[in-house]
């Protein structure tokens, strides 16, 4: 299947969700690169925009994701990992999901996860991202 990785600049919009509770975890990108390792070694693996370099998710927290299923949307311009996560959580600011945060119809935002690990426990200074 060919991908339109154009679209993006060269990279994918990839959502990561739980397999087993249909959670999202996060968002990542996805380069050529990245996809095929994905695939290859069937744990995450994204392109980081800000340092211009791929990352295995995990690789610092030990928080893998094993990927246990890849879906492409109908335009072959996104793809959904279905994950089972290796860890507590896939958030650097310690929650089990990126998305912790409810934006209300006041404007406000209200936490609606407990923080699932300690990110100073886990990420050195100079590593935290």
């Amino acid at each position: 299947m060919e991908l339109d990785f154009e679209k993006s600049d060269g990279l994918l919009p990839a959502i990561v969700q739980d397999a087993r509770t249909g959670d999202v975890l996060m968002l990542g990108f996805m380069n050529e690169e990245a996809l095929a390792e994905t695939r290859r070694t069937n744990a995450a693996v994204f392109y980081s925009r800000s340092r211009k370099r791929l990352w295995r998710k995990g690789e610092q927290s030990g928080h893998l994701l094993r990927v246990l299923e890849l879906r492409v949307d109908c335009d072959a311009d996104a793809v959904l990992l279905r994950v089972e996560p290796q860890g507590p959580g896939v958030c650097h600011e310690g929650y089990r999901s990126c998305f912790f945060r409810r934006w209300e119809s006041d404007g406000q935002v209200s936490f609606v996860e407990p923080r699932a690990f300690d990110p100073a426990q886990v990420y050195s200074q100079e590593r935290q991202p």
